[in-house]
């Protein structure tokens, strides 16, 4: 049966005695061996060297004897019987398309070739038992190969149904990539994955799905880069991935989409990271299209609100997720859903006009609280502070304000008790809530705590402590605490510290300093457009292109106020490039021309920038204050104007100061009593105003 001299199992016994052991207790050798061995005498009358090893090594395994079947495989002369199993997997597949039987026998039999290939598995599951894994991973290439090459269209259907080659093909292709993750060879896996999915292997529904899904966790957790696949059956017109995220996002979308087709099960791991990959790239609004094209039954009804309104929110469509939230929390779906409602009093919580709905969501969060779970109560808390410092900005009289402010900040000292002071976000509404209430001193010590707790970590902490110095008139510190600022961030993420460091230069008369630090933020923001795209975000509250515009308005107003026209003007017409419609550059070109005397061209730039924003505070100031240059109005018009900045924003002293003048015209007693008042009001703020806005 053997043509060698050598006696098989003379030599491979002793090395039993030495094997190491999977299971505790030896497997018994099932029955395909005898068949393996039958099927081959029957088709070519013997069993070679090689078929005889292939035997004898998967008895070795079978029995848990690793080393010794690894020492019987290493006996397979691969590369001399490679050139056979080609040709016979090449000539089967003729045969099958020719239905015919008029040529040459292949050299081996396909139950021969099944074995020899199923030998080449086990010893890489052996390698990869002795932890092996590079060693294993090339041993397992080498069936891919000889598939591949023999048969380039891919595997006909059912090919090798009679023998056990088809299911060593697959178990070889999902083998081969985890092989190359444990070895370190991140790019090699990457490929082994792309090879899997691109060559015809027969593969069945589920496991092409279960490398698919593997492929992608790959891709969004290795922590490297891959280049771009390059597949040869690409069209023109088909997206290509240009990186990890979009080829893991392209992966995922594919496995919902056979969800939705009821070619695979239901898998609820393959949204969370599809959440995941989404999130971090910044398309929300996709991973809610894909929620929505999900059939029904296959998330539960009130996790798709949930998970939409997350989306949604995400995306920036506040409205739509509140929508969403207020259908979840109707009387007939879940009104006591805690998360929904934190998430609903958060949407509400900032906008003036739902403030007051953002109170009740807090206040029904806080009353469906089951448990003492203290991060959930603390949670509760901010939002309802939040909310009601909102709302406290839209009360008619000062005595409404003034109560709203305070049960604002009790809420958010509770919060912070509840939550043993260890919660930075907390702490920082805190901060700022004092700091817009002007109790500065109070906002200064919450804002240097915040900044001992984060270690510095957060932006938001060094600009609320600078702005608060600032509002001190401790421009120097201001200035110093920016400087360490600056020293613990990348330089992408510097703008908004930067420009806050520009207006402490004006703030102390250091012009040239300002232009200089406003040169700075342009030229990386120059940069990073070139680099990243505009779609990369700069600062939380936009893009890098609404920044730059932020930027070059700044410039405008300094070079207005240094009385430079014509540097102003090449700012403005730099702003007008990114967006033609803004209020802030109309107010801009008004305080231009009203600066040059043309105080009917300010007027109408004044209106134009209402007309796009009827609540922009510093249009109604300057409107108002030309209306009474003008003339032929009378100071009711301009009054109107200043009550209305003064409705949104209170705090500001030059409306406070300008309603002065226009009570002292008035020149009756009562008038100059409120005239008096507003000017202690403008002092008073001017003497506490921060270089930029608190929030």
């Amino acid at each position: 049966m053997i043509p060698s001299s050598e006696s098989l199992a003379a030599n491979d016994y002793s090395l039993t005695v030495f094997s190491s052991k999977v299971d505790a207790a030896e497997k018994k050798p099932d029955t395909r061996n005898i068949e393996e061995a039958e099927l081959s005498l029957r088709e070519s009358s013997s069993l070679n060297y090689e078929e005889a090893r292939a035997l004898l090594g998967r008895i070795e395994y079978q029995k848990g004897n690793i080393e010794a079947a690894l020492h019987v495989f290493e006996g397979i002369d691969i590369e001399g019987i490679t050139p056979k199993m080609k040709l016979t997997l090449s000539k089967r597949v003729d045969r099958r398309k020719r239905r015919s039987n008029d040529y040459a026998s292949p050299p081996m039999s396909i139950h021969a070739v099944s074995l020899l290939l199923e030998a080449i598995f086990l010893k890489a599951k052996s390698l990869q038992h002795l932890q092996r894994f590079r060693e294993a991973a090339q041993s397992c290439t080498i069936i891919l190969d000889i598939v591949e090459s023999s048969l380039p269209e891919g595997l006909p259907e059912n090919f090798g149904s009679d023998c056990k080659l088809q299911d060593t093909l697959i178990k070889a292709v999902e083998l081969l990539p985890e092989l190359w993750k444990f070895g370190d060879s991140p790019h090699e896996a990457i490929l082994s994955y792309r090879r899997a999915l691109s060559h015809q292997w027969n593969l069945d529904a589920e496991t092409t799905a279960r490398i698919q899904k593997q492929f992608a966790i790959f891709l969004l957790y290795c922590g490297g880069d891959a280049s771009p696949p390059n597949l040869r059956s690409q069209m023109d017109s088909s997206f290509v991935p240009r990186n990890n995220i979009e080829e893991a996002v392209l992966l995922l979308m594919i496995l919902l989409k056979k969800v939705s087709l009821h070619r695979i099960e239901w898998d609820p791991s393959i949204l969370d990271h599809l959440s995941f990959a989404l999130s971090i790239c910044g398309d929300l609004r996709a991973l809610a299209n894909q929620l929505k094209e999900l059939l029904p039954g296959v998330i539960n009804r009130k996790e798709r609100y949930k998970f939409l309104a997350l989306c949604y929110y995400g995306a920036g469509e506040d409205s739509t997720a509140l929508n969403l939230l207020r259908k979840l929390l109707h009387s007939s779906e879940d009104p006591h859903c805690v998360p929904a409602l934190l998430m609903a009093s958060r949407i509400c919580g900032e906008k003036s006009n739902l403030a007051e709905e953002g109170i009740d969501f807090a206040r029904r969060a806080l009353e469906s609280l089951d448990d003492e779970c203290s991060e959930l109560e603390g949670a509760c808390n901010l939002l309802l502070g939040v909310a009601q410092s909102t709302h406290s900005k839209s009360a008619l009289s000062d005595s409404e304000r003034v109560s709203r402010q305070s049960e604002a900040r009790q809420a958010l000292e509770s919060a912070w008790k509840i939550t043993s002071m260890k919660d930075p976000n907390i702490l920082y509404y805190l901060s700022l809530e004092n700091a817009e209430q002007r109790k500065l001193e109070a906002a200064l010590y919450y804002a240097k705590f915040l900044l001992k707790l984060e270690g510095g970590s957060n932006i938001k902490g060094w600009l609320l402590l600078a702005r608060i110095l600032s509002a001190q008139k401790c421009f120097v510190d201001g200035e110093t605490v920016l400087s360490a600022a600056l020293d613990q961030t990348g330089k992408w993420d510097q703008g908004e510290l930067l420009r806050a460091k520009a207006k402490l230069h004006i703030a102390q008369g250091q012009f040239k300093s300002a232009i200089e630090t406003y040169s700075q933020i342009l030229a990386v923001v120059q940069v990073q457009s070139k680099s990243f795209g505009s779609g990369k975000r700069l600062h939380k509250d936009g893009s890098l292109r609404s920044f730059e515009l932020e930027i070059w308005h700044d410039l405008a107003y300094l070079y207005i106020s240094l009385s430079q026209f014509r540097d102003a003007e090449i700012c403005l017409s730099k702003s007008k490039a990114i967006n033609s419609y803004s209020a802030v550059r109309n107010h801009a070109t008004g305080l231009l021309y009203e600066r040059k005397g043309l105080l009917k061209e300010a007027l109408k730039d004044y209106w134009n920038a209402l007309d796009m924003d009827p609540n922009h505070a510093p249009s109604l100031i300057s409107a108002a204050i030309v209306t009474r240059q003008v003339g032929g109005q009378s100071n009711a018009a301009a009054k109107s104007l200043l009550m209305n900045a003064l409705r949104v924003d209170r705090m500001n002293p030059s409306a406070w100061y300008n309603l002065a003048l226009i009570h002292k015209d008035e020149d009756t007693r009562s008038s100059l009593h409120e005239a008096a008042q507003c000017f202690e009001a403008a002092a008073v703020l001017e003497d506490s105003a921060p270089v930029e806005p608190f929030r």
